[in-house]
């Protein structure tokens, strides 16, 4: 009898791990991958960016992703290091993804030729610069930080001599290889995190350059687009890449992720970002740290 009693217990306490541990499970996951930096030029071993090793890191995070259960993966930027005819050597392998996948703009992107220049988008399969999309109670809002630039634009386009004259008003030392979101941009984030609001989303955006904390690496225009995204407190997260180091930042209660870049050593680094009701889970692999994003709950977004 006694034994019987423990079997059954054994049991009890195996069904009820299974309960939590499929309570537990995420509502959806994503992959996030940022500067792959590819190009075919020969480095030093011991140099900090291995351009060339990026096609091969590329590849096997391909294959990993493809072997998980994946809502969708998004790249944050710099996917080339320079040269048009680089993109044809890491397109069609990030294309072998099984689930949705989709690009930001980086600075690096736009490192062609000038008759080459507004091909970008298209070749990285964009039909918008700047673009949303919804899953699963979420809007993921994917920002042009590139719409202000002294990259993407080639010589005599009004939008760089727009540029130039924007840049010239920044303070002095201020990074060229950064850039803006414009009027028109802006004016669009608004609305359609508004749009979010009354549908019942939270909001997670993508852009390529960080915002938070303050950084040399960030929009030229972060305090502006902080302005708006601090008003709105559904919106729980801003991923980013090009500061290749990451980093992490929280304010009023969002959170700031910039991830490492791929390209930087001879390990590669990307992620998988498990999403919770409670929490955004950060898997990290090679060099990215994983990491834990607690997401407020309902009572404290509506005190706020």
């Amino acid at each position: 009898m006694k034994r019987f009693l423990s079997i059954a217990a054994l049991f009890s306490l195996a069904l009820g791990q299974a309960q939590l541990a499929a309570a537990d499970k995420p509502d959806f996951s994503f992959g996030v991958i940022a500067d792959c930096q590819y190009c075919k030029v020969p480095v030093a071993k011991n140099a900090k960016r291995q351009y060339p090793l990026s096609r091969e890191k590329l590849t096997q995070c391909v294959e990993h992703l493809n072997r998980l259960d994946l809502e969708f993966v998004v790249h944050l930027g710099d996917f080339i290091d320079r040269d048009f005819s680089s993109f044809a050597d890491v397109v069609p392998i990030y294309n072998r993804l099984k689930a949705d996948h989709y690009h930001v703009l980086g600075n690096h992107d736009f490192d062609v030729a000038d008759e080459q220049k507004a091909k970008v988008p298209g070749v990285l399969g964009l039909k918008e610069r700047y673009y949303q999309f919804r899953r699963r109670g979420y809007r993921f809002i994917a920002l042009d930080g590139n719409d202000v630039s002294l990259h993407a634009y080639p010589a005599g386009d009004p939008r760089l001599d727009q540029a130039k004259a924007y840049h010239a008003k920044l303070p002095k030392g201020t990074p060229k290889w950064n850039g803006a979101l414009g009027q028109a941009q802006l004016d669009w984030l608004e609305k359609n995190l508004n749009e979010a609001k009354r549908a019942g989303e939270k909001v997670i955006l993508f852009c390529h350059f960080p915002v938070f904390p303050k950084d040399v690496h960030n929009l030229w225009n972060a305090k502006q687009v902080l302005s708006v995204l601090t008003r709105h407190p559904h919106v729980v997260a801003y991923m980013n890449g090009h500061n290749h180091a990451g980093g992490y930042g929280k304010l009023s209660g969002q959170h700031y992720v910039t991830f490492k870049g791929m390209v930087n050593t001879h390990e590669t680094a990307y992620s998988v970002v498990h999403v919770h009701r409670d929490r955004l889970e950060i898997k990290g692999e090679g060099r990215q740290q994983d990491k834990t994003l607690p997401l407020p709950a309902a009572s404290e977004k509506a005190g706020d």
